[in-house]
Parts: structure tokens; C-alpha cells; sequence
């Protein structure tokens, strides 16, 4: 297994996690506990479980985690529909956003079909 700095799929992630705290700054102050919180957390957990998943070098462990990255990934999902429907999102921003968790979503089925074929 390749440590997971060099996953494109863990590199991905951490730069959308990047962006969405650069998109939820302008979120109104009053969301602070709620919406900015949930998707800056959802977003997080995604490159953290691909690296803690990957530390634990048991293929098993390895696709819980995978598994678990993939569940925030439909979180973030969520959150950015309800972010845009909120009016907190312009549609560009949600576009980019939401393209990048689909693709960021894609490349961890892919991971996890590949190591359930091994």
C-alpha cells in the first residue's frame, strides 16, 4: 500500500478541504455552530480517515476507513445543496464545490473496489 501523501485521491481532499473553509468564511456568523461547523467537519474527515485507514496497513481496516471517507463525502454532498438553497453558495461556487466531492467520491469507490479485488 502507498503511503498516503501520494494518494491523488488523500491530495484531492485536502485541497477541497482548503476550499470549503475558504467558501464557508463568508457563511453568516450565526452558523457558526451549525453549518459551517457540520461541512468544515464532514470535509475534514474525508483526508483524515483515507490516512488514518491507510496507517492501520490491514486491508480490512483500510476499507472501514475508506468506507467512512466515502459516508462524509455524501455528508459534504448534503451540506453544500443545503448551503446553496440557504443562498450561502453562489451557483459557481456550489458548481465547483459539488463537482469536486462527486469526482473526490468517485476516486474513493474506485480505491475501495480495487483493494476488494486484491
Amino acid at each position: 500500500m502507498a503511503n498516503f501523501k501520494e494518494l491523488l485521491v488523500w491530495q484531492r481532499s485536502i485541497d477541497f478541504v482548503t476550499d470549503i473553509y475558504r467558501s464557508t468564511g463568508s457563511f453568516p456568523k450565526d452558523e457558526m455552530y451549525g453549518l459551517i461547523s457540520q461541512i468544515r467537519r464532514a470535509s475534514v474527515s474525508i483526508p483524515s480517515n483515507i490516512a488514518e485507514g491507510n496507517s492501520r496497513r490491514s486491508k480490512p481496516d483500510y476499507l472501514q476507513f475508506l468506507k467512512i471517507a466515502r459516508g462524509s463525502c455524501a455528508e459534504v454532498e448534503t451540506q453544500l445543496m443545503i448551503s446553496k438553497n440557504l443562498n450561502y453558495l453562489n451557483e459557481e461556487n456550489y458548481q465547483k464545490l459539488n463537482n469536486n466531492i462527486i469526482e473526490i467520491s468517485k476516486m474513493l469507490n474506485g480505491l475501495i473496489n480495487s483493494l476488494q479485488s486484491i
